[in-house]
């Protein structure tokens, strides 16, 4: 009969443990001792050889304690102490992150170094610097210089110099770029509430807000305007680096990308008027996209209808596209508002870009099935078709139109388009225009006449 049963000891188990505890007893010296000193005595040895025999068990298999940790519970919103203890250890593990940094004396000081152990023979404009003088340099510049000071570092810059050395202003650079990036990322750190390496809409939006002053392009700004100014630079962020609409962005993902750039670029005051209409965060481009929505508002309720919609750019956009946006992005009493217009323009502008694809695919895809078919290239193009007969043009053939889609995008599977062959073919927004917009289709329609034409401007202008 088995000793051990669910966790519990059997009949024949208990038998075991109570002759060898009896055998204990017996064997033991001395004066005789009470019933009630004997049971206290039993239990205890009894724990002591349950014990042992459990522990032994365990001992059997101790792996787990190899495993490391690395879950770290965060503090409930009820825990007040243990909130303010973890965010004042975040603020001092900051600050001195921060103090590592090299300040503005300490770059003029490894500039002036840099200068010093210039290497000749000098070659142009350009000074340069050789592995040797390298090292001195390092080994003056103090204990914050000596992480840039490796072979590694002289190895990545090091070009075609047929006398092994570096250009002196691209190592500056990258020192300079390297501090921009550490001070950027403890900036963004500081609104980093959750203290996971990642952002909220919410945070991001006071970084930005905070932000607004320091960039002299945006000092003609109202503030009235300010929210609608954050919700247009924050929709871009989590537009191309949220795909999956989780509500949160990592902070290396920020840093990687380059529209922290483009928003710091505003701090020039000299920023040339064509900069600031190419650049989204700029003042006259957050105004412009801003000033369209208001335009198509017809009814100014602060939303836009279906009918309002369909008057964006140039206003031929099919009605089947526009009904797919409605069915698939966030809608209230079916009308569209700021932010969900920001997607919408972004997908738009950007028809090249992946995120932008993703967005314009999964309106394409009306039967959730994750790729294109004959039928949904089909159902999408009959609108065009039928835009067409409007505009008193003759239709073209679907098969046509068809056939060159497959052509150009070359898909693996030559009867289905993926989001990944749209993205791998290059040829995505040429793609997607030809679906949904008759503008679109009638500029790929008539490329090679607009190439000409734009030849022979060009012939003219040359003549000239």
């Amino acid at each position: 009969m088995c000793a051990w049963r669910g966790g519990r000891l059997g009949p024949a188990g208990v038998m075991e443990w109570k002759r060898a505890l009896r055998g204990r007893l017996a064997s033991c010296t001395g004066p005789k001792k009470s019933e009630q000193e004997q049971k206290d005595e039993e239990m205890e040895l009894f724990t002591k050889y349950y014990m042992e025999w459990k522990g032994g068990r365990k001992s059997m298999n101790t792996s787990y304690m190899n495993i490391p940790r690395f879950y770290y519970r965060l503090p409930a919103e009820d825990e007040v102490l243990l909130q303010k203890l973890r965010e004042e250890s975040r603020a001092v593990f900051l600050q001195r992150k921060s103090r590592e940094l090299l300040d503005n004396e300490e770059l003029q000081n490894l500039w002036f170094l840099l200068d010093k152990h210039q290497t000749p023979p000098v070659i142009g404009e350009e000074a340069m610097i050789n592995y040797e003088s390298f090292l001195k340099v390092g080994e003056k510049a103090g204990s914050k210089c000596k992480q840039f000071f490796t072979a590694k570092v002289f190895a990545k810059l090091l070009h075609n110099d047929p006398y092994g050395r570096i250009s002196i202003m691209q190592f500056f650079n990258y020192v300079m770029r390297k501090v921009w990036l550490h001070q950027t990322r403890i900036g963004l750190s500081l609104y980093d509430v959750a203290g996971q390496g990642y952002l909220r809409e919410s945070d991001l939006e006071n970084y930005i807000l905070e932000l607004i002053p320091t960039l002299p392009q945006l000092d003609g700004l109202e503030k009235s305007f300010y929210s609608f100014y954050v919700c247009t630079a924050v929709r871009k962020f989590f537009f191309f680096l949220d795909p999956l609409r989780t509500g949160k962005i990592k902070i290396q993902d920020i840093l990687a990308c380059s529209f922290l750039d483009d928003l710091l670029e505003l701090r020039d005051e000299e920023l040339s008027k064509e900069s600031q209409e190419t650049n989204w965060f700029s003042a006259p481009s957050a105004l412009r996209v801003y000033g369209q929505y208001l335009n198509l508002d017809k009814d100014h309720n602060g939303m836009l209808s279906k009918e309002e919609l369909s008057r964006y750019g140039t206003g031929t956009l099919t009605n089947i596209f526009l009904d797919r946006v409605f069915q698939e992005c966030l809608t209230y009493d079916g009308e569209m508002d700021y932010k969900t217009y920001l997607d919408f323009v972004l997908a738009l502008e950007n028809r090249k870009e992946p995120a932008a694809l993703q967005y314009i695919f999964k309106l394409l895809d009306i039967e959730n099935k994750g790729y294109l078919n004959v039928f949904s290239l089909n159902y999408f193009f009959r609108a065009i078709q039928e835009q067409m007969k409007i505009h008193g043009q003759e239709p073209v053939s679907f098969q046509d139109v068809k056939d060159e889609i497959f052509d150009m995008v070359k898909p693996k599977d030559p009867y289905r388009i993926t989001l990944q062959d749209l993205i791998n073919s290059s040829q995505g927004d040429t793609v997607t225009s030809i679906l949904i917009d008759l503008n679109g289709f009638w500029t790929y329609e008539n490329r090679e006449v607009l190439v000409a034409s734009d030849n022979d401007n060009s012939a003219d202008i040359d003549d000239t």
